[in-house]
């Protein structure tokens, strides 16, 4: 299938029948980080954007399953009785059970549909998981969406996601690396991936990981900021080393390299192909300068 929509790719088609509905409700179960627990949002209005809907329920249910005490009380302040409160009553259960049992980070029916019988029945909805979890359930691996490469980075024990722009951005840390891309963003520049070497890397990881963004054909540029904590700076400038020494790379290097033996780590790659800089800021403007000309 070659359908995209939204520039999203289509991987299938769904057909349902028509459903004759009374009422659109909305419920969902999310993880609220800031909180360290699972908060319901639930409102008698489904269909819309919840985040414009004024009469919203929500309830904090620490990390267990929705008693049955919590789910009555959301049917009743969403004005439910009978066989429609119970059905969201079972309903608010079952996505319980599922965001649990899964590690989901988000579970949404929107929208929950009152039928003319009174019963429940899910329209659409929405399941998001957590990407630092989803190693615990091989039974979501086939839902997965990667490229060879970001598959091989996988299997070599780190993080790359292919983007499609031209500067292939490198760090570790996942909030250092997205702040990078972020900056770089901002700042004029495409990221080509975002690649997080982890804090187990090695040279030999590393030099897998140029290995991989040298088969990306869009790369003009690569910009690294590292902070040696875990993962000592001097074991990436060997790998940029290895990699100048083998051909592996003949791209322009914008380095900021901070943090255990970065002392070391720039004497290392001093009259290399890599220009350091001592702030992201300036590695950042000379990378988008670099791929430019």
């Amino acid at each position: 299938m070659d359908l995209e929509i939204k520039g999203e790719k289509a991987r299938a088609i769904l057909l349902e029948k028509m459903a004759d509905i009374k009422k659109e409700l909305y419920l969902s179960i999310f993880l609220n980080r800031s909180k360290r627990c699972y908060t319901i949002i639930a409102s008698a209005e489904g269909g819309v954007e919840i985040e414009s809907v004024k009469s919203q329920i929500i309830k904090e249910i620490g990390l267990g399953d929705v008693s049955d005490e919590i789910a009555n009380e959301v049917a009743k302040e969403m004005g439910l009785e009978g066989i429609t409160a119970q059905g969201v009553v079972d309903t608010l259960k079952k996505l319980s059970k599922l965001t649990i049992e899964k590690e989901a980070e988000l579970v949404e029916i929107n929208p929950l549909a009152i039928m003319q019988d009174d019963t429940v029945m899910a329209l659409d909805g929405k399941f998001v998981t957590d990407d630092n979890a989803n190693f615990r359930h091989d039974e979501l691996q086939k839902y997965q969406e990667k490229t060879e490469i970001e598959e091989q980075a996988e299997k070599s024990g780190f993080s790359l996601v292919e983007l499609d722009g031209d500067i292939a951005v490198v760090g570790n840390g996942a909030g250092l690396v997205m702040s990078t891309l972020d900056m770089l963003s901002d700042n004029g520049g495409k990221p080509a991936c975002f690649l997080d070497v982890g804090g187990g890397a090695t040279t030999e990881s590393v030099y897998e990981a140029l290995t991989l963004i040298s088969k990306l054909d869009r790369v003009k540029g690569i910009l690294v900021n590292l902070y040696g904590g875990i993962v000592k700076t001097t074991v990436v400038a060997e790998a940029f080393l290895k990699a100048y020494e083998n051909n592996l790379i003949d791209l322009p290097v914008f380095s900021r390299l901070k943090g255990t033996e970065s002392e070391k780590a720039k004497e290392m790659l001093q009259g290399s192909r890599t220009n350091i800089f001592d702030s992201v800021e300036e590695a950042i403007n000379a990378a988008v300068m670099g791929v430019k000309k």
